[in-house]
């Protein structure tokens, strides 16, 4: 694995961005969102320069959370109250992410070199815009039940990385951790997947070496945001034999993903 120590210090490349790599993370309500947002701080945040912005709809509460954690100076941790759908302002409406990001760069001189952004907790459909964050994890937890990987949806299939968090709750929820994380594997074809646990340390270890790699391309000028995007074109066949391939509109972008194929 690659040590995350080596990640602090080189000289960046002139193709990189002027500014921090933006890491968000999002996933359904209970997931352990801000857990692994503050596993991050605690592993990291002696080598790297770290922020953090939290969403919520009407509190701070994850952001206290945080700083009640002490897992970095409460000043490097800011909250955004969404007011509406947490969709909302990390995917259609991204100014007041955007200005509480770029705030917090301000205020530390641009000498931050990574900010993780929490989502709101929402559902399985929740994704960021790529012109908030460089790259993106999508959370569940096995407490929510084997099948849920199996659903699918954007952040389960799309996402940067897949988290299958509580992978030590296996036994006492009934879920065949094994098997959940082999159907995300499968929903996933070639992006990564880690089963995680904080009291797993090879699982940490992995989690590490992937954020590690994200912010060497970063550094090197070489890390393309992807948009996981809404539900891609599909089709009912199984369902319905003489249906033709199809695109469910975005109904947080406003527009389709895909057309009709005759």
């Amino acid at each position: 694995m690659p040590d995350p120590s080596t990640t602090h210090g080189p000289t960046p490349s002139p193709l990189a961005p002027a500014r921090a790599l933006r890491l968000g993370v999002c996933g359904p309500v209970g997931t352990g969102k801000s857990s692994l947002i503050a596993l991050l701080c605690r592993e990291l945040s002696e080598r790297l320069e770290l922020g953090v912005v939290t969403n919520d709809i009407y509190t701070d509460e994850d952001a206290r959370f945080l700083r009640s954690a002490g897992v970095l100076d409460a000043d490097r941790i800011r909250a955004v109250e969404t007011g509406a759908c947490p969709h909302t302002a990390i995917r259609d409406d991204i100014t007041a992410n955007a200005m509480a990001i770029e705030e917090l760069e301000e205020d530390y001189e641009h000498r931050l070199e990574m900010v993780l952004v929490e989502s709101g907790g929402d559902n399985l459909t929740a994704t960021f815009s790529p012109a908030l964050v460089d790259v993106q994890v999508f959370v569940l937890d096995v407490a929510g039940g084997g099948d849920v990987a199996r659903k699918g949806g954007p952040g389960i299939e799309r996402a940067d990385l897949l988290v299958v968090n509580k992978t030590d709750l296996g036994p006492f929820v009934g879920v065949d951790v094994p098997q959940m994380v082999a159907d995300a594997t499968a929903a996933r074809g070639d992006r990564p997947v880690i089963g995680l646990s904080r009291t797993d340390r090879d699982s940490i270890d992995r989690l590490l070496s992937w954020v590690a790699g994200r912010l060497a391309e970063h550094r090197a000028g070489n890390l393309v945001p992807i948009d996981p995007g809404p539900m891609a074109a599909h089709s009912h066949a199984h369902e319905h034999p003489h249906e033709h391939p199809h695109a469910h509109a975005d109904t947080h972008g406003g527009e389709p993903v895909g057309v009709h194929h005759n």
